[in-house]
């Protein structure tokens, strides 16, 4: 294999490796879950590319057409993959959001772009799912479907990009669009100790809990994050739950006034859930977001 004779820089197999060339091996191929459109299905599913020049895309989930119609809260989410692989169209990814969306009956829209311009690209996602606030915008299912005064973002193993949109989003501001609540599956923050694949990646930061991109609770901007609440989702056994709990404590102690909530899993590691949504942690974790999804 070619790639064998490359400097390696980062090695998280037996996932991927990224060499010092910049180029990554995806260990294993990566793989795809076909959208379908099938009216009778109980969630329908497409792509859409909303920026042909950097091929910016996101994956749309609607459950089954309502009789009569109705508007249904909006999910925007960010999926995982160590800011560097996965997609929306990924089969965790995309049998997560489907379940999300049967069970809550909600519409959701998911960013398809990974690092180093994930900031941007899922903002990017953001400012387009806001701009069918007033109807007019170019896709039919979310001019005719989402309550956008119901907005909730969300994310797997990417929090501080979550953050980043929340925060843009509150300074920014969007007439007709009202963000409720931030949903934090097993989120990624920095820590006290720097992260090597993030400073990897984005060699500008510290890699650290200093770099407000990293841990929003020292971004200056934190008290106009959009959303009244921010739920937490951690594992016991999650070598990223340490720097999770500091964001939560961190929040809790800044000036955003909203509330925060979490659930820790107990005896699980990172992510768990996504392998198979049929066991009965994995439910009870859908479940509490299904019901913080339909709080008020």
């Amino acid at each position: 294999m070619a790639t064998d004779s490359k400097e390696i820089a980062i090695d998280m197999s037996p996932f991927f490796r990224i060499f010092k060339d910049n180029t990554i091996h995806r260990i294993p191929p990566p793989q795809f879950h076909p959208t379908s459109d099938d009216p009778t299905a109980a969630v329908r599913s497409k792509d859409v590319v909303i920026d042909r020049e950097t091929g910016v895309s996101v994956r749309i989930f609607a459950p089954r057409h309502q009789d009569p119609p109705r508007k249904l809260p909006l999910v925007v989410y960010i999926h995982g993959g160590a800011f560097c692989v996965g997609s929306a169209s990924n089969p965790v990814y995309h049998n997560l959001l489907a379940s999300i969306v049967q069970k809550a009956n909600v519409i959701a829209a998911g960013a398809r772009k990974p690092l180093p311009i994930a900031f941007d690209d899922s903002w990017a996602a953001f400012q387009w799912t806001a701009a069918h606030a007033n109807g007019k915008g170019p896709d039919p299912w979310l001019n005719d479907h989402a309550d956008f005064r119901r907005v909730f973002i969300g994310e797997t193993a990417r929090g501080n990009i979550a953050n980043d949109v929340a925060v843009r989003a509150g300074v920014q501001g969007f007439p007709g669009v009202e963000i409720v609540g931030i949903f934090l599956m097993h989120p990624f923050f920095g820590g006290k100790d720097e992260d090597k694949l993030y400073k990897f990646i984005c060699p500008t930061s510290s890699g650290r809990d200093d770099d407000p991109r990293l841990f929003p609770a020292v971004d200056p901007r934190i008290r106009q994050m959009a959303g009244r609440r921010v739920m937490f989702f951690v594992a016991e056994k999650d070598f990223l739950k340490d720097r999770a709990m500091a964001y939560y404590e961190g929040l809790k102690k800044s000036e955003w006034p909203g509330e925060v909530e979490i659930m820790e899993t107990e005896g699980e590691g990172h992510c768990f859930y996504l392998f198979d949504l049929s066991t009965e942690k994995a439910v009870a974790i859908i479940d509490r977001l299904v019901a913080f999804l339909k709080s008020e």
